[in-house]
């Protein structure tokens, strides 16, 4: 899988250069679980990230990031679409291009931290945790138990 990838006139992009982090920002900053969170610290927390950006033409529409250490565990959050931009299969064509991205592959757990995209992330597999509100995890079977 080589990135940008296209659908239609949408593109998924991980240049990190090509990112509108304001954009995202003001988008994140919106929502009641990150609501006045600083543009430096979200700066901050998409640095060193694995980012994807969703594009119509040249306009920013939708964003995720990926912390991972490569091997074991990713944290998955900030996923969200543009509400103009809903209904159009992007929400899953974003988690598709996310979870069989070739640098996230092997992964044994992947923590959501926040998102918006519709329930589709039981479709995935994931499932809501006790604590904290808002987070839901997929993990293989045998994680907890394998040496």
């Amino acid at each position: 899988m080589s990135f940008p990838l296209v659908l239609g006139e949408y593109q998924i992009d991980t240049d990190p250069a090509r990112l509108d982090l304001a954009q995202c920002h003001a988008y994140i900053a919106s929502t009641y679980w990150a609501k006045d969170i600083p543009l430096a610290t979200f700066r901050r927390s998409v640095a060193g990230a694995l980012c994807f950006g969703v594009y119509h033409h040249e306009q920013q529409v939708g964003f995720a990031r990926v912390i991972s250490d490569y091997a074991t565990i990713a944290y998955l959050g900030d996923v969200f679409i543009a509400p103009d931009h809903r209904g159009q299969g992007l929400s899953k064509w974003l988690m598709d291009s996310i979870v069989s991205h070739p640098d996230l592959q092997g992964l044994r757990r992947w923590i959501l931290l926040t998102g918006d995209a519709h329930g589709l992330y039981q479709q995935y597999g994931f499932t809501p945790l006790a604590a904290p509100e808002r987070w839901m995890e997929r993990a293989h079977l045998d994680i907890y138990t394998s040496s």
